[in-house]
C-alpha cells in the first residue's frame, strides 16, 4: 500500500527563515521545503528535500501545494529559487498568481 499515506505537513518559522516539514507514518526522516522571508509580501523558496524512502509518494508536490495555499491566504508572492518548486510552478499555470518571475 505504499504511496497511499498522505504526509502530515507542519510549518515552522524562526526569524527570517521558515520551512514546511512533511512526515509520513513509518518513515523517520522528514521531507522539507525551506524558504527565506524577504518582507511581509515576498518569500524565496530555497530548497526542497525529500528522503529516498518517500520518493514517488507525492510528498514534494504536497509541500509545494501547502506553500501555494498559504501564500494565497496571506497574499504573499513566491520567488521560486528552488529548482523543484520552479518545475512545479511551470507544470501548474493555475498557481501563477502567487509566483514572481
Amino acid at each position: 500500500m505504499s504511496g497511499t499515506t498522505s504526509p502530515s505537513i507542519t510549518l515552522e518559522r524562526q526569524g527570517a527563515k521558515g520551512r514546511y516539514v512533511a512526515l509520513v507514518d513509518g518513515i523517520e526522516e522528514p521531507a522539507e521545503l525551506t524558504f527565506s522571508i524577504v518582507n511581509d509580501h515576498l518569500i524565496i523558496a530555497d530548497h526542497t528535500g525529500v528522503p529516498d524512502a518517500m520518493r514517488g509518494m507525492g510528498v514534494g508536490k504536497a509541500l509545494v501545494e501547502h506553500l501555494v495555499t498559504d501564500a494565497r491566504e496571506k497574499k504573499i508572492r513566491i520567488v521560486p529559487l528552488c529548482p523543484y518548486v520552479n518545475a512545479q510552478r511551470q507544470k501548474h499555470p493555475e498557481w501563477s498568481d502567487v509566483f514572481q518571475g
